[in-house]
This record gives structure tokens, C-alpha cells and sequence, in this order.
């Protein structure tokens, strides 16, 4: 044997027109070694699996049929474009993916020509496409615009308003429609596979716009009929009835495992010049990984694994996560109150709510990847003298926001907020990040905004938020584990906007809000080396704040350092507003507030990330120090 190192197929491809260039009967063998190649990725990386794997072979067929990057393709979400990434120039590159300096887990329009538009949260690639169709017309060119979206994020309004619209202009819209929960479909045959070849052909569509222009010379009544009865027989044979309701001409099911069916449709479809068009693709989530078939989430996130076993790979956590405390502080409140319930958008697992659930399964609602109708559903459960807890990672709330204002906060509703993943959420980068939410709650009227600065701290804010009875309130708390602390059996009822002293100094404040309140004990012990006495507060509330605690730290300190997980316009600029409504900058008092960047920060280790955030003891002890000198350069203060 020479040792010469075997050459794949996919290793001649470097571009999407490399994929053209192939005959048909290599696509599957093409397919067959990008999902061997991910799964190897994966197992090394972590990340997104079960998506990406559902759809080597649709990805392959797209790449085949349509001129990328002329024609666009949009992937809804992104969980999974790595079959995309591995056929557009980043295979190299893709165990970087989800780390500092490295591919992006989800598209990145920055990234690569071939991903036209960047994607996060679910369901807003039709929405998209739909502004590129239309883009396109107005300019007067060609290409082809195609929006894949799964099943689950069909269940968002914000996908039947794009489809609504995209009906009533008439754009030429290619949509596929990825069903891999069967939700929609039952399984897809040979008869299935002809109908949706038949029904895409440009025979069929040509024959079917010489019928309407026949009919359309008839009687209205007769007209209406025809019209009827060409949708509704479709609509039984292919379940697409609902899709032609809003103006889409429907083709499908397809089984998205196979080439021979996928191909004729997607070249019918693009060559049929039509206005908006479905494609109802069926796949099945963890395709060809047996692991990920047969596991309950499908390996829809994973961290490191074994590829012959499918283990993987789990770092003995030093204490329990603050998603799991939330979930057995809320348990034990509900255990004691009837009336509370708990409300999560698709996410029962990720906000440990599947816990809840299975304590009390008729209190426990999952409306689907719908955060506006999770809000105001919750608004009227409030209504009726429960107590919700809508459980939410910080990001995805603000989807949510003008129902935040306009259905609780307005009228005044004790709807409870659990924020999980507030702060920076590391691999998943800026579309996850949950920096946001203390500005747009924070500047609401009469909304209690609480941030738990460790475990104990978060089981004590669950059961004030359970008490909060004639207003809405919100508590954020990080992804990652706890302190370490040993829990109570029941949390105890905080006196609202009240703060808390950790320790005593004479010369610097640091007023901290979260889970940054370990790097300001370690600041303060830290500054003792220069002959600095600190003293550290816990803010709890960044609203209502504590004033009379805020007043005494700047009356009685030469330094006041606020730091939050939060970006600009949070607590650090409440506190300021309040010092300078007051009076209390005049008296030479340096107030510095430490807060996220004012950028979008990419992924990284969350340490990392804190570290370019500049959010941790080191920065907290120099800017101190800074202001001090500031102060006075001869000061005798600074050792």
C-alpha cells in the first residue's frame, strides 16, 4: 500500500458550484460522506447535531439545483446550516464553530456570501426571503429566493404574517416547508412522491392557468366553484389546503431523504416562474446517526460525544445549574399555591419548566415557539387570579416586548417574569445573549425587576415574585452554575427594593446587581493591598431601587462603582439618574458604571467573554483605582 490518504468526493468540493457540477447519481454519496464528516465535526466541537443532520440530503439537492449565492438561501434559526457551511468554503474551519475567533453556530451574513441573511430565534426567514423577492422585482432581476423553515417554527404568527403577505404580493417565493416531526405529514411514498413531481411540473401549472383564465370567463358562482374544487382536491391528496388559503401554490410532501424524489420537484419549482410556492419536505431530525434517532430531543444540542458509543462528554458540575434551582424553588411555591402556573414558548427543557410539569402536568403550559401569545396569555390567566410564571430565556423575550408593555405592564398585571440566561450565554454568541432585558423592563412603570446575585438569592426571589400580587415583576438569572451555596427549603420574602450590605469600607462602594457580586468581594479584597477599605452592596432590585442605601453610598464613600450583566441604559444609568436629580455628584463623588460593551459581542467562552467585557475583579479594582487618582494624584489613600 502506497499510504496515499484516500480522496472523498467532498473533499473536491470547495464552493456551491462545485455541487452543480456533480451528476445526480453522485449526490447521494456526496450526502452520504457530509453526514459522516458533521458527525465527526460534532463529536469533536458540540453543538447543534439533530437538525443538521435531518437535512444533508435537502442541503445537497439546493446546492445542486440553484446558483448560490446568486439565489438565496435563507436558513430558518440556523441549528441547521452545517451541512450548509461544509458545502460553502468553511468545512475547514468547522471545528471552530462556537468558539472564540471561530465559525459562528448559526448564519452569519458577515461570514460568508452564501448565508444572505443571519439567523438566531425561529421563523423569520419567510419574513426575509419575502423582502428579498420583492427587492428583486423592484430592481428587475432573476434569482431565485428560497426560505427553509421547520415545522416548529411554523407554529409562530410571525411566519403566517410573512406567508399572508407573501400571498397578497404575489412575489416569486420559493418556501420549504422542513417537517421533521411528522406533525404534518403522514409518511411519504412513491404515490406522494409522483403527486408532488405531477403537481410542480410546468405541464400541470400551465394546464391549471389555462383552466383559471377559462374559468374566469364564467359566471362568479361557477368561477368561485372551479376555483374550490381545483384547491380542495389538491388539498386532500397533499394536506396543502391551508397553504393555498393563503395564496401559496403547494407541492408535497417530499421525502427529503431521497434524491430521486427531491430533485425533479426543486427543478420544477425553479423553473416554474410562479408567484409563492410551498415545498412540504419530510426528514427525519438525527437522520443517519443512530444515537441521535433514537434519543428523545434527537441530539438537538450536544456537547462533545463518542462517536461509536454516542456518550457524551459531561464535566462534573461543581453546583447545580440556576435553571434547575428555578425549577425546585418554583415546585416548592406551586406545592404550597394552587394557583400558580408556569407558562414556556417551546423551551420546557432548556428552562427546566419539563421538571414542573411532571409535578404538575395541568399547570404547566408549552404554547410553542409563540412568545407574544405566551405573554398575553398569561395576561389573562392573571386576570382570572392566577399567579404565571412566564419562564424565558432573556433573548427570546424580546419578542414578546410590546406585549410585555402593552398587556401586563399597562395594565397592571402580576404576570411573573423568570428570565433565564440573562448575562452572555457564550457559545451561542449575540443572537442569545441576554443583555438586554434590564433596560426595556427596567423602564416600565410600577415593574419590579429583581437579579439574583447567587442561588440562595435566586430561590428567595421566586418566592417574592410568587408574592407580588399587584404589579408585574421579573427575575434574571445566568446560565451556568450556582455559587455552591446550600439551599433553603423555602425562600424568604424580600422587602421589595430593598438592597442588602455585604461588607463595610470607608473608602470605595461597589453597588453590584447579579451574579458579578463574587467579582466585587474578590475587587474589594484585592484593593485591600492598597490601603483601600471597599464597601460591597448587593443592589438585588434595579427597580424599585434601594435610595436611601444608593444615598448613603455616595454621602460616605470618595468612589462609587455600579457593575451589572447588562448593557448601556440598565441599572448603572438609574443609579446615575438618581445622583444627579439628587445633587449628590456635586460633592466630588466619582460614580463609574461597569456594564456589557456597547457592541454585539461574538462567541466565546463566557469567562472570556467577561474578561473582553471588562466585567471582572481586575477591571473593577483599576477603574477604582483610576477614579481615585482622578481624585486627587497625591492622594494618600492609594497604597
Amino acid at each position: 500500500m502506497s499510504g496515499k490518504p484516500i480522496t472523498t468526493l467532498l473533499d473536491q468540493i470547495k464552493s456551491s458550484d462545485d455541487v452543480t457540477n456533480l451528476k445526480p447519481d453522485q449526490l447521494q454519496q456526496l450526502a452520504d460522506e457530509v453526514r459522516v464528516d458533521m458527525i465527526d465535526t460534532v463529536s469533536q466541537t458540540g453543538g447543534h447535531l439533530g437538525a443538521g443532520l435531518g437535512v444533508v440530503e435537502l442541503t445537497v439537492a439546493l446546492h445542486h439545483v440553484f446558483n448560490m449565492p446568486i439565489d438565496k438561501l435563507i436558513w430558518d434559526v440556523g441549528h441547521q446550516c452545517y451541512p450548509h457551511k461544509i458545502l460553502t468554503g468553511r468545512r475547514d474551519r468547522m471545528r471552530t464553530i462556537r468558539q472564540g475567533g471561530g465559525l459562528a453556530g448559526f448564519t452569519k451574513r458577515k461570514e460568508s456570501e452564501y448565508d444572505p441573511f443571519g439567523a438566531g430565534h425561529s421563523s423569520t426567514s419567510i419574513s426575509a426571503g419575502l423582502g428579498m423577492a420583492v427587492s428583486r422585482d423592484l430592481r428587475g432581476s432573476d434569482e431565485n429566493i428560497i426560505a427553509v423553515i421547520g415545522d416548529g417554527s411554523m407554529s409562530a404568527g410571525m411566519a403566517y404574517e410573512a406567508m399572508n403577505n407573501a400571498g397578497a404580493l404575489k412575489s416569486r417565493l420559493i418556501v420549504i416547508l422542513n417537517d421533521n416531526d411528522m406533525s404534518i405529514a403522514p409518511p411519504v411514498g412513491a404515490m406522494s412522491a409522483y403527486l408532488a413531481r405531477l403537481l410542480s411540473s410546468r405541464s400541470f401549472l400551465n394546464l391549471r392557468d389555462f383552466a383559471k383564465n377559462i374559468v374566469k370567463h364564467f359566471p362568479r358562482t361557477i368561477s368561485e366553484r372551479a376555483k374550490r374544487a381545483d384547491e380542495y382536491a389538491r388539498g386532500m391528496a397533499t394536506g396543502g389546503t391551508l397553504f393555498e388559503e393563503m395564496g401559496f401554490y403547494y407541492v408535497g410532501p417530499v421525502d427529503g431523504h431521497n434524491m430521486a424524489h427531491l430533485l425533479p420537484v426543486l427543478e420544477n419549482v425553479r423553473d416554474a416562474g410562479q408567484g409563492p410556492m410551498l415545498i412540504h419536505v419530510v426528514t427525519q431530525k438525527g437522520k443517519g446517526y443512530r444515537h441521535a434517532e433514537e434519543a428523545k430531543d434527537k441530539y438537538h444540542g450536544v456537547s462533545k460525544f463518542n462517536v461509536v458509543t454516542g456518550a457524551m462528554s459531561k464535566s462534573t458540575p461543581k453546583a447545580p445549574s440556576y435553571t434547575n434551582i428555578y425549577a425546585k424553588a418554583l415546585i416548592a411555591q406551586a406545592t404550597k399555591d394552587d394557583k400558580i402556573v408556569a407558562i414556556t414558548a417551546a423551551m420546557p427543557s432548556g428552562t427546566g419548566l419539563d421538571k414542573f410539569g411532571e409535578a404538575f402536568p395541568d399547570r404547566c403550559f408549552d404554547v410553542g415557539i409563540a412568545e407574544q401569545h405566551a405573554v398575553t396569555f398569561a395576561a389573562g390567566m392573571a386576570t382570572e387570579g392566577y399567579k404565571p410564571f412566564v419562564t424565558i430565556y432573556s433573548t427570546f423575550l424580546q419578542r414578546a416586548y410590546d406585549q410585555v408593555v402593552h398587556d401586563v405592564a399597562v395594565q397592571n398585571l402580576p404576570v411573573r417574569f423568570a428570565i433565564d440566561r440573562a448575562g452572555l450565554v457564550g457559545a451561542d454568541g449575540p443572537t442569545h445573549a441576554g443583555s438586554f432585558d434590564i433596560t426595556y423592563l427596567a423602564s416600565l412603570p410600577n415593574f419590579v425587576v429583581m437579579a439574583a446575585a447567587d442561588e440562595v438569592e435566586l430561590v428567595n426571589m421566586v418566592a417574592t415574585a410568587a408574592d407580588i400580587d399587584d404589579r408585574p415583576s421579573a427575575v434574571r438569572y445566568p446560565r451556568g452554575e450556582g455559587v455552591g451555596l446550600d439551599l433553603p427549603n423555602n425562600g424568604k420574602i424580600l422587602e421589595i427594593g430593598k438592597g442588602r450590605i455585604m461588607q463595610e469600607g470607608a473608602h470605595i462602594a461597589i453597588l453590584s446587581l447579579g451574579t458579578r457580586l463574587q467579582e466585587a468581594l474578590a475587587a474589594a479584597e484585592s484593593l485591600k493591598a492598597h490601603g483601600l477599605t471597599t464597601t460591597v452592596a448587593d443592589a438585588r432590585f434595579a427597580k424599585p431601587l434601594d435610595l436611601d442605601m444608593i444615598r448613603d453610598l455616595a454621602l460616605n464613600h470618595e468612589v462609587l462603582v455600579t457593575i451589572e450583566e447588562g448593557a448601556i441604559g440598565g441599572f448603572g444609568s438609574h443609579v446615575l439618574d438618581y445622583l444627579s436629580n439628587e445633587g449628590l455628584l456635586e460633592s466630588g463623588l466619582k460614580v463609574r458604571t461597569l456594564k456589557l460593551p456597547d457592541i454585539f459581542q461574538d462567541q466565546n467562552n463566557p469567562d472570556v467573554m467577561y474578561q473582553e467585557a471588562r466585567l471582572c475583579a481586575s477591571d473593577i479594582m483599576e477603574v477604582s483605582l483610576k477614579a481615585l487618582r482622578h481624585n486627587d494624584t497625591n492622594s494618600s489613600s492609594i497604597g
